[in-house]
């Protein structure tokens, strides 16, 4: 279902809603995921920005850096959200170990690495897992049900137009997804295989 790509650089991107690095999948969980980096995690070097806009070099494992968080009703707190889709230390290890394709070591727990590639599997399994969710988010989709997936996710995503924290990119996420769903099913139908 999905290449492996190498990650040993961490790629840039000079294009908002920047491609995933990930092969294959559901062009609309792949589209979820761009529109959720878009508003959580929107720059040239998404996979390794930390909470506060700066970068990390090492994603052999969660960074865990504590970034204080000076505005917003978590004022006084900290955060440790990282890469592209902005994950907490505890949430990663929370999903990496039902998700994550490469198991880190168990005596080690916090050892599942971050890079690229494995934030977006990592994130894939677990929007599809609806399990997790209490609904099919692939077929809330399908339905056209943007706003009712949004609302789902806002309790994790806090930026999703329905959370604590919205920020400037929020009311525009329906137009980024719809312009990244026909971007992820145009692609889609160069590689059938795809959707698996």
């Amino acid at each position: 279902m999905f290449d492996h790509i190498p990650s040993s650089l961490e790629p840039t991107f000079t294009q908002s809603q920047p491609p995933l690095i990930m092969k294959g999948g559901d062009p609309y969980i792949r589209a979820l995921m761009r529109t959720i980096s878009a508003s959580e995690a929107n720059g040239s070097r998404p996979y390794s920005l930390l909470y506060g806009g700066k970068q990390v070099n090492d994603l052999s494992r969660h960074p865990e850096i504590c970034i204080p968080i000076n505005v917003g009703p978590n004022t006084g707190n900290c955060s440790t959200a990282a890469g592209r889709y902005q994950i907490i230390n505890t949430t990663w290890y929370h999903i990496a170990p039902k998700y994550h394709p490469k198991p880190g070591n168990f005596l080690l727990w916090h050892n599942y690495s971050f890079e690229a590639e494995y934030q977006d599997i990592v994130v894939y399994k677990w929007l599809t897992d609806s399990r997790v969710w209490g609904v099919n988010i692939s077929q809330l989709l399908r339905e056209k049900k943007l706003k009712t997936v949004l609302k789902e996710l806002s309790p994790t995503w806090t930026s999703l137009g329905y959370g604590i924290e919205n920020n400037s990119i929020s009311r525009s996420l329906p137009r980024i997804y719809e312009k990244v769903l026909q971007e992820e099913l145009n692609n889609s139908q160069n590689f059938p295989n795809s959707q698996n």
